[in-house]
């Protein structure tokens, strides 16, 4: 007779619990994973920054509304004056790894304001 992934959990807990109530090394019974993801940001210097927007076929205003980051920033960093946080550089590899779907997705997100 099968048993259910219900009572399969269940029996997986009891045998965790008492296994760390008996302090026994939890590597040596079960099977334990770390994941580690190798997503350190490259560096971008002013003609990488301006690449990649090009692949996003943006303007410097709505290449930075897209980062959420101001228009100033994206500027500075296309000038060399400052550099992009990790947190923008990691987006901006992403923008490298996948450029079709960025694309797709800034289009997505265009609204359309007429003018009073």
């Amino acid at each position: 007779m099968k048993r259910s992934v219900a009572k399969n959990i269940i029996e997986g807990l009891r045998e965790f619990t008492e296994a760390l109530e008996n302090d026994e090394p939890i590597a040596n019974k079960f099977t334990c994973r770390k994941v580690v993801l190798d997503l350190l940001p490259v560096p971008y210097n002013p003609k990488a920054v301006k690449a990649t927007r090009k692949l996003l076929a943006a303007s410097q205003a709505v290449f930075a509304q897209f980062l959420g980051v101001s228009v100033k920033a994206v500027r500075a960093w296309e000038q060399g004056i400052n550099t992009p946080s990790d947190l923008a550089c990691r987006f901006m590899d992403e923008i490298q790894r996948n450029p079709e779907y960025w694309r797709k997705r800034l289009r997505e997100s265009i609204k359309v304001k007429e003018a009073s």
